[in-house]
């Protein structure tokens, strides 16, 4: 059976040069995934001069064997990142994520980029072996939590393929990453970043800060500011061989394998899907005009202590041809994860001008996202909404943190309403006296309707600074969270510092 992963086999190849000569440039990203390219174009467009190297090719490591679910859902529900981190601390940790994921889809609204991104719903289903009923509760009790922290969780009594209860999450997002990160590769490029292949970053020293890169069988030197260690494991870089040994004994890596297969089209709904078991089970459905494709992922177990992997992939093939009768299996492959020792990743410094993201768990295209965002605003502006929540040198989160407080003078609710999405919500669902931000057009719009059952409908972004309004359900208007200004339901502002009303939108009945 092929081995090669689904998105290295269908992505058109590109290539770039090995390092030819030394360099001087502001930041030094090693590594060539998710984390390294992205961190890469946004750190170019904030002005700096940026050198990736990657010791293989572009998007063949980890990116190249995901299955690229895009979910604001993370491995740790949100039940018990309340339990483990405080609601505060919970609420934190969905944000960025969900802000991770849009931050994707801006690159690629901006870029243009042709990678089957596509809104689709999610399900999270009660596993097969699992207690119905107990199982079944605790899924009610997540999605009155998601409800509750406004995230689009809803409880079903009976999910798709298995027909156990599930929970649905509407706006969730999937595409193929290798197209995605070689599009964005080489966007980089062409806006003056310098990205080298078959280099290999091999020493690192101080005063001044440079790596030794090994190239073609030659030596040659960076020399830079920043360093951005975006390898699946971080290296030690200039942290010294204890911090990196410490960072260790929080990782662990396990494998995880992925079976693929053609379905006749329209068989079952294009989706994400995976259950409650442990290790879990992931299943993607992406449709195509000369028959859909089915990819599932799970069987994971810590890399080096299973020596029959060949019968992880069997019972792989056994439970998609089950889940999905008929299914013509046509490759497989393998991939790793790594796990942090809380349920969160690692982003951020690990010493002045040394930064890494690691421990992405089941998620690292969004967390990998995540850290070049993270990484960016930390090298150009000294400070991210998150750094506290990810620190690579944290302990324990304190429950008593207040999210709002401690970011008060950081930008926080202009970045995420501006990458948040809109409630999964219908204009005529709206009941009298309620309110909603939804989407249209790529516009985020909010609607509301008011006492007599009138509908209102006005653009969400308040016209003093930018930001996303709110639904103020006890006073019945929209408030700005960033600087205050307040609206009626029909837009008119009444409390400054906006002095105009919100714009109205023409209704499409």
């Amino acid at each position: 059976m092929n081995t090669t992963p689904y998105w290295l086999e269908t992505a058109e190849e590109i290539s770039f040069p090995a390092l030819a000569s030394d360099l001087q440039v502001d930041v030094l990203i090693v590594g060539g995934g998710i984390t390294g390219i992205t961190a890469g174009w946004l750190l170019r467009k904030a002005g700096k001069r940026v050198a990736i190297v990657e010791r293989g090719r572009i998007a063949e490591g980890q990116t190249g064997h995901t299955t690229a679910h895009l979910t604001q859902v993370t491995d740790m529900l949100l039940t018990d990142l309340l339990q483990h981190f405080g609601r505060d601390h919970a609420q934190a940790i969905w944000d960025a994520h969900g802000a991770a994921i849009d931050e994707l889809r801006e690159i690629v609204t901006e870029l243009g980029i042709d990678c089957e991104l596509r809104a689709i719903p999610a399900f999270l289903v009660v596993a097969e072996d699992a207690d119905l009923k107990e199982a079944a509760q605790e899924l009610r009790d997540e999605a009155d939590l998601d409800y509750e922290l406004g995230f689009p969780g809803m409880f079903m009594e009976a999910g798709p393929i298995t027909g156990r209860p599930a929970i649905r999450y509407a706006n969730q997002w999937k595409f193929h990453p290798v197209k995605y990160l070689r599009a964005l590769a080489q966007a980089f490029v062409e806006a003056g970043g310098l990205l080298f292949e078959q280099t290999e970053a091999s020493e690192f020293h101080d005063d001044p800060t440079r790596a030794t890169a090994n190239a073609t069988g030659n030596k040659y030197t960076i020399h830079y500011t920043d360093l951005v260690l975006a390898t699946h494991v971080p290296l030690t870089g200039h942290a010294g061989f204890l911090s990196q040994s410490l960072l260790q004994t929080k990782l662990a890596l396990y494998s995880t394998y992925a079976v693929e297969g053609k379905i006749p089209t329209g068989t079952v709904p294009e989706m994400l899907w995976w259950d409650t078991a442990d290790p879990y089970l992931y299943l993607r459905i992406d449709h195509h005009e000369d028959g859909d494709v089915a990819i599932l992922g799970g069987e994971d177990h810590k890399t080096g202590q299973e020596l029959n992997t060949e019968e992880r992939f069997e019972r792989l093939e056994a439970k998609l041809r089950e889940l999905l009768p008929g299914v013509a299996l046509e490759r497989r492959w393998s991939g790793q994860v790594v796990e942090p020792v809380d349920g969160l990743p690692y982003i951020g410094a690990m010493r002045e001008h040394q930064y890494i993201g690691t421990g992405y768990a089941g998620h690292g295209t969004s967390f990998g996202t995540l850290a070049a965002r993270m990484i960016t605003d930390l090298i150009v502006d000294g400070a991210s909404p998150w750094s506290d929540l990810f620190a690579v040198e944290r302990k324990k989160l304190s429950a008593t943190w207040d999210y709002l407080v401690e970011n008060k003078d950081y930008p926080f609710y202009l970045a995420k309403d501006f990458l948040s999405r809109g409630k999964d919500q219908a204009v005529e669902n709206l009941q009298p006296g309620q309110g909603a931000i939804i989407r249209r057009d790529g516009h985020k719009i909010a609607a509301s309707r008011d006492e007599s059952g009138q509908t209102h409908l006005v653009s969400a972004v308040c016209p003093h600074m930018g930001c996303i309004v709110a639904w103020n359900g006890a006073e019945r208007t929209w408030d700005c969270p960033c600087h205050g200004s307040r609206f009626q339901c029909d837009g008119r502002v009444f409390a400054g510092p906006a002095e105009s009303d919100l714009s109205p939108v023409e209704s499409k009945g």
